[in-house]
């Protein structure tokens, strides 16, 4: 607690006029380009490794960066509440989930969670589909781990999780909404971006920055 009051401090004291005047237009209201869905572990942190703003990204997290599908039992309202909001009151253009390696959430998957995590078991049902996969030989990257081979396959299943409402379906066949996965690794502090075409994730690199917007566009383009 002594760590985040004298952060707090630090916020007060450094805070630049660029930066309270940003907050003052914040305050009239928020208009996020995007919804960013990560897991709730303390060392992934989506503002830091994407440079954004405050007013940049609408962000939902929780244990193992996972969407209930549609109508599933028992339903995840946190989730679902979201998901409208975001694409039916903000109109965010752009939702991405991110996963990352050595998550915990994966490996409390692969070996059972423990008798006190009643709450925990339920919520990692809808990781199950993921396990299932990759235990009958699916994956991305054979040479990682098993964990984090799960991590990934993990990704690509909770963007069919989201694409399963049909208000987010609805606005990916209209090309006003675009769904991508990335994958944060954290200990090369690199993020890797799935390329649909390839099937694979890719690392995010100087190179790779350029051609993923000439790529989007592309796409936006052909769907308009």
């Amino acid at each position: 607690m002594k760590k985040l009051i004298q952060g707090i401090v630090d916020f007060r004291q450094n805070l630049t006029k660029e930066k309270r005047e940003l907050f003052a237009k914040l305050a009239l209201g928020q208009k996020p380009h995007s919804l960013f869905i990560a897991c709730s572990d303390s060392r992934v942190v989506p503002n830091l490794f994407a440079s954004t703003n405050p007013g940049d990204l609408f962000v939902l997290r929780n244990i193992g960066n996972l969407v209930p599908p549609f109508g599933s039992e028992p339903q995840d309202h946190g989730s679902s509440a979201v998901l409208e909001f975001a694409v039916h009151s903000l109109n965010v253009f752009d939702i991405i989930i991110c996963g990352h390696s050595e998550c915990g959430a994966m490996k409390t998957l692969m070996e059972g969670a423990p008798d006190w995590s009643g709450h925990l078991k339920q919520w990692l049902k809808h990781g199950e589909e993921s396990l299932n996969k990759v235990r009958n030989g699916f994956t991305f990257d054979p040479a990682l781990s098993e964990q984090n081979r799960l991590s990934q396959v993990n990704v690509l299943q909770q963007m069919e999780h989201i694409a399963s409402y049909p208000f987010v379906q609805e606005r990916l066949e209209k090309g006003e909404l675009r769904l991508h996965g990335w994958w944060f690794d954290i200990a090369e502090a690199q993020v890797h971006y799935y390329e649909k075409d390839l099937k694979h994730f890719v690392l995010i690199d100087e190179e790779e920055g350029r051609l993923i917007p000439d790529r989007l566009g592309e796409l936006c383009a052909q769907r308009r």
